[in-house]
C-alpha cells in the first residue's frame, strides 16, 4: 500500500496537479480499471470524446504563405473542411511547375515554414481576434470598448480626421504603419507605398517616420557606403564561403532568408569555418561548431577597428581592389575636393593608425573597450584577410544601439579592404536585401508617399510630451523644400496599421504619457494588441487567409507565392484596402469633394468595393502580374497558371551576388562617386547639421564613438551594473504570435543570466527577477547559464506588456527599460540599456497556465 501511495505522489508531483484534483482523477481511473477487468482488457472502443479528425482526402488543400517580417516569407498549405482551416502544412516540392513530392534542389529549394508559420491557425482563431468595430468607453489603456457598426466607426474616424486637420494643420496625424500583420503586394502596410500612407497623404494630413526600428543604422550605412540597401547575396552563395563570420547573427532564430540553414549546412560540409561574435553563445554557434567570441555589447565598432589596424599594420589589405573601387580608404583614394572640405580631410587608414588623433586603434586598444583579447582580434583579422572567399555577415542587432551605424560602416570598411565584395562566397551585407521583387500591385504615383513632416520614429512621444518646446534636431526632421521645413509637427492623432508600435518602440512609459495627450488613436489590426488597448477606435482587419493577394519574399529568396482567399473573413472583418477606400469616400463627401477622393484613391473600384472586393482585387493582381512580373522579369507563367500552382520560383542565370556587376563589369556603384564610399560624400559636404535629418555631427569616415551608456561607464554601472540586450525570440515575430499558447508553452519569456552573476545575486533558474533602471521596471523568470558572458543579461523583445497597479510590467517587455535618446543616423538603442536586477516575490504573468503542461523543455539546460 505504501508503494502505491509513493507512486501516486510521484505521478501527482510530475503532473503538477493539486492533491484534491489528483485524488479525484485517480479514484475515477481505479473505478474504470476495476469495471473493465484490469489493464489487460483490449476491447475496441465504440465511442470517441470528439468528432474524428478529418483525413486529407476529406479536405481541400490551398497553397498560401506566411505574412510577417520574420526574415523570410514562406509557403503554408491550408487544409480546410468547408470554411474552416483544420491544419497547416508547408512546401513538399509538389506545388511549383514541374514539381513532384519531395522535390528539393539547390536551384528550387522547398519554401518550408518555421514553427511560427505552422502555428498560424491558432492566431486566426485566437481569443484576442478582433472581429467587430469597437469604440473606447473607458480610459485610454483601460481596455474598455463597446461594439459598434462599421458606419458608426468610420463616420467617427472621418469626422475626427477632418476636425483635427482643420484645427492643427497637415502634420497633425502620425502614420505608424509597418509590415507586421498586413503585408502583400495589394493589402500592404508600410511607410513608403502602404495603403495607409496613400490615404493620409491624399487627405493632406500626414506625419511620416523615416527611421526603421529593425535596421535603420544598417540602412543608413548601406546607403552611405554603397548607395543602396540591395547589398546582399542570395543564400545559396553562402555554400561557397570558406569562412563565415556571423557578427550578431543567429539564423537559428532569425533566418534572413528561409533556406539560410540549408545552404550554411552545405558550406559546413564543404569545409567552411564559422565564427560567431555575440554576447550569447547562440544555438547557431552550437549548431555549426563555431568559434564563439563573446563581446561587450555596443563595442563592435571598436573590435572591427582593431581588426582593421592589424590588417593595415601587416599589409594584408587587397590594395588593388581598394585602388580601383574604394573612396577614402587611404590617402591614395581620397577625392580632390576633400582637401577643401572641413569634414572630409581624414582618410580611414590614417584614423585607424592614429595619425591625426595620436591613438592607434590597435587590437590592444580595442581589447580594453570590447573585452575581446587582443590575440583573438589578431587571429580573426588574419583569418579574414587571408581567406578567400570570406563572408563577414554584419547583422542588424549590433546596429540597434546608440551610434549603431558606425558598427555597420566599420564592417563595410573591412569587407572592402579585404576585397570580399562582389565575389561568390564573399559578402557586402549590411541590410542584405538581394533579388528585387516587384513590390506593389496598385500604382506608385504622385499620390504615393506624400508627407508633410517626417520624423525619427522613436521621437514621436518626446515630441508630443514636450511640444512646442522641441528643436528640429531633437525631432530628427527630414528637410523639405517649402515653408514646412523645420516645422516640428503638433501631433494630435495616430493611425496604427499592422503595427503594435506602442509595445515595440523605445521607452514605453514615455509613450503611455504621450498617448493620453492625443485627440484620436485608431488601430487597424487582426488582434487586440497592447497598442489596441490604448486606441479610441478598433477596426477589425481580416488575415491574409481571408483575402486575395500575392506574397513576396520579405528579405531574401526569389519567388512569388499566390495567396487566395482561403476562407471567408471572420466576424465583420474587412481588408485594409476596403477600409481606406470607404474612408476616402466618406471624407470626400464630408468635405465637398464628393466621390472623387475615393475614385482616385482606389482607381479600379467603385464604392461597391466595400461589399464585393474580390473582382477588383483580382484585376489589380492580374494586371500587376502581367504588366510588371511577366514584362519586367521575363516570367513566362501566365496568371491563371500561377494561381493553379500557387508558387513561382525564379531560376537565376547565376547565383545572385551583391555588386558582382560593379566588380566584374565596371558598372558604377550608386554613390555620388560611383565607388564604395568609406569617405561619405554626403556627410563630408554638410556644413549645418541642424538642417539635416540627422541633427547632430556624424563623422565622414567610420569611427568608434562611445554610446550613451555601456559597461565601460564607471559611474553609470555603479547604479546599473548589467548590460541588457534584447534579441529576437524564436517563437515570435517581434510581438506577433505572443498570444499563441502553443508557442508560449514551448519558449519562456525569461532573462538569461551568467552563472557567476546569478550566484552573486542568489538567483537560480526559474526564480522571478525584478529588472529596473530609471525608465521602468519589469518582472521575468531567470534562466541561468554559461552561454551568456558575465555582466550581460538578455531578454527577448516582443512580449505584450501587462502592467500592475504600480506600472511594473509583469510580462517582461524590455522596452519598459529602453531609451528614446536620439542617435543621429536614426538607429534605435534597443541594445543600449544598463539595468540592475534582483530576486523578487513580485508577480510574473506568463500568459499561459504554467502548472498544467509539461515543463520538459526546461530540463537538460546547463543550470
Amino acid at each position: 500500500m505504501s508503494d502505491d501511495n509513493d507512486f501516486n505522489k510521484l505521478i501527482a508531483s510530475s503532473l503538477n496537479m493539486g492533491r484534491r484534483t489528483f485524488l479525484k482523477s485517480s479514484a475515477a481511473g481505479a473505478a474504470a480499471l476495476t469495471a473493465g477487468g484490469g489493464l489487460l482488457k483490449t476491447d475496441k472502443a465504440e465511442a470517441q470524446t470528439y468528432e474524428p479528425y478529418p483525413t486529407d482526402n476529406q479536405m481541400e488543400t490551398v497553397v498560401t504563405s506566411c505574412a510577417h517580417n520574420c526574415g523570410s516569407r514562406h509557403m503554408l498549405v491550408a487544409h480546410k473542411k468547408n470554411d474552416v482551416i483544420v491544419r497547416l502544412s508547408s512546401d513538399d516540392g509538389r506545388y511549383q511547375r514541374d514539381g513532384c513530392y519531395g522535390k528539393d534542389t539547390d536551384e528550387e529549394p522547398q519554401l518550408r515554414a518555421c514553427l511560427r508559420g505552422r502555428a498560424y491557425r491558432e492566431r486566426i482563431y485566437c481569443p484576442e481576434r478582433l472581429l467587430y468595430p469597437m469604440l473606447r468607453v473607458g480610459k485610454r489603456g483601460e481596455g474598455k470598448f463597446k461594439r459598434v457598426s462599421w458606419d458608426e466607426a468610420l463616420d467617427f474616424v472621418a469626422k475626427k480626421l477632418i476636425d483635427i486637420k482643420e484645427k492643427y494643420g497637415s502634420q497633425a496625424i502620425l502614420d505608424q504603419s509597418y509590415a507586421g500583420s498586413s503585408y502583400g503586394v495589394l493589402h500592404k502596410s508600410d511607410q513608403i507605398d502602404g495603403l495607409q500612407g496613400r490615404f493620409l497623404g491624399m487627405f493632406a494630413c500626414r506625419t511620416s517616420s523615416w527611421s526603421v526600428p529593425s535596421y535603420q543604422a544598417t540602412t543608413t550605412s548601406s546607403k552611405w557606403t554603397f548607395g543602396t540597401i540591395e547589398d546582399g547575396n542570395e543564400d545559396d552563395t553562402f555554400a561557397h564561403s570558406k569562412l563565415m563570420i556571423m557578427w550578431g547573427w543567429n539564423p537559428a532564430y532569425t533566418f534572413h532568408g528561409g533556406n539560410t540553414v540549408y545552404y550554411m549546412r552545405k558550406a559546413k560540409q564543404n569545409g567552411c569555418k564559422f565564427v560567431v561574435i555575440d554576447p550569447l553563445y547562440t544555438d547557431t554557434a552550437a549548431t555549426y561548431d563555431a568559434w564563439w567570441i563573446p563581446i561587450k555589447p555596443n563595442t563592435d565598432a571598436a573590435m572591427l577597428a582593431g581588426m582593421a589596424h592589424y590588417i593595415f599594420d601587416n599589409n594584408l589589405q587587397d590594395q588593388a581592389f581598394i585602388d580601383k573601387f574604394v573612396q577614402g580608404m587611404d590617402a591614395g583614394t581620397m577625392p580632390d575636393w576633400a582637401t577643401d572640405s572641413p569634414n572630409g580631410k581624414e582618410n580611414f587608414k590614417d584614423y585607424i593608425l592614429g595619425k591625426n588623433d595620436g591613438q592607434p586603434k590597435t587590437p590592444e586598444w580595442a581589447e580594453k573597450i570590447c573585452g575581446v583579447k587582443a590575440a583573438d582580434i589578431k587571429k580573426l583579422a588574419d583569418m579574414y584577410a587571408t581567406t578567400k572567399p570570406a563572408a563577414l555577415k554584419a547583422c542588424w542587432g549590433p546596429g540597434r544601439t546608440d551610434y549603431g551605424e558606425q558598427y555597420n560602416r566599420m564592417a563595410a570598411a573591412l569587407q572592402a579592404m579585404t576585397g570580399n565584395i562582389g565575389m561568390l562566397g564573399g559578402s557586402a551585407e549590411g541590410v542584405g536585401k538581394a533579388w528585387h521583387a516587384e513590390g506593389a500591385a496598385y500604382p506608385y504615383d504622385q499620390y504615393s508617399n506624400i508627407w508633410f513632416s517626417s520624423i525619427k520614429s522613436d521621437r514621436w512621444a518626446y515630441i508630443v510630451n514636450n511640444y512646442p518646446n522641441v528643436a528640429r534636431e531633437e525631432a530628427g526632421l527630414w528637410p523639405r523644400q517649402d515653408n514646412l521645413d523645420g516645422v516640428v509637427p503638433n501631433i494630435r492623432g495616430i493611425f496604427w496599421q499592422g503595427s503594435n508600435w506602442l509595445n515595440q518602440l523605445t521607452n514605453i512609459n514615455a509613450e503611455m504619457d504621450a498617448i493620453q495627450k492625443l485627440d484620436l488613436v485608431v488601430c487597424l489590426d487582426q488582434t487586440i494588441t497592447t497598442s489596441g488597448l490604448f486606441a479610441d477606435v478598433l477596426l477589425p482587419i481580416c488575415t491574409h487567409f481571408e483575402r486575395h493577394d500575392v506574397a513576396l519574399p520579405w528579405y531574401k529568396g526569389h519567388y512569388y507565392i499566390h495567396r487566395p482567399k482561403v476562407i471567408e473573413p471572420l466576424g465583420e472583418s474587412k481588408t485594409d484596402f476596403q477600409v481606406f477606400t470607404e474612408l476616402a469616400y466618406r471624407v470626400g463627401n464630408m468635405t465637398g469633394m464628393g466621390d472623387k477622393f475615393g475614385e482616385v484613391y482606389n482607381t479600379k473600384a467603385t464604392r461597391d468595393y466595400w461589399n464585393n472586393p474580390d473582382p477588383v482585387d483580382e484585376d489589380y493582381l492580374r494586371t500587376w502580374w502581367e504588366d510588371r512580373v511577366m514584362q519586367h522579369q521575363h516570367v513566362e507563367m501566365p496568371w491563371v497558371e500561377f494561381k493553379k500552382h500557387g508558387v513561382y520560383k525564379m531560376k537565376l542565370d547565376r547565383p545572385h551576388v551583391g555588386f558582382q556587376d560593379q566588380i566584374e563589369k565596371g558598372i558604377p556603384f550608386q554613390t555620388p562617386s560611383g565607388k564604395i564610399e568609406i569617405l561619405c560624400d554626403e556627410l563630408a559636404r554638410i556644413s549645418d547639421w541642424k538642417k539635416t535629418k540627422y541633427g547632430y555631427h556624424i563623422p565622414s569616415i567610420p569611427k568608434w564613438i562611445e554610446p550613451f551608456e555601456s559597461l565601460n561607464h564607471p559611474t553609470k554601472t555603479k547604479k546599473h551594473p548589467y548590460h541588457l540586450i534584447t534579441p529576437h525570440p524564436r517563437h515570435r515575430t517581434h510581438s506577433i504570435f505572443n498570444n499563441s499558447a502553443i508557442l508560449r508553452e514551448t519558449y519562456d519569456q525569461e532573462i538569461t543570466i551568467n552563472t557567476s552573476d546569478a550566484k552573486k545575486l542568489g538567483i537560480t533558474t526559474g526564480d522571478k527577477v525584478e529588472v529596473w533602471n530609471d525608465r521602468g521596471r519589469l518582472v521575468v523568470p531567470a534562466y541561468v547559464t554559461q552561454r551568456c558572458m558575465p555582466g550581460v543579461v538578455s531578454i527577448p523583445e516582443g512580449a505584450w506588456i501587462d502592467l500592475d497597479k504600480n506600472g511594473i510590467d509583469r510580462a517582461g517587455n524590455p522596452n519598459m527599460l529602453t531609451a528614446d535618446t536620439p542617435s543621429p543616423a536614426g538607429s534605435f538603442a534597443y541594445n543600449t540599456i544598463l539595468v540592475n536586477l534582483r530576486k523578487t516575490d513580485l508577480q510574473h504573468r506568463a500568459g499561459w497556465d504554467e502548472t498544467s503542461v509539461s515543463r520538459s523543455h526546461v530540463f537538460g539546460r546547463d543550470i
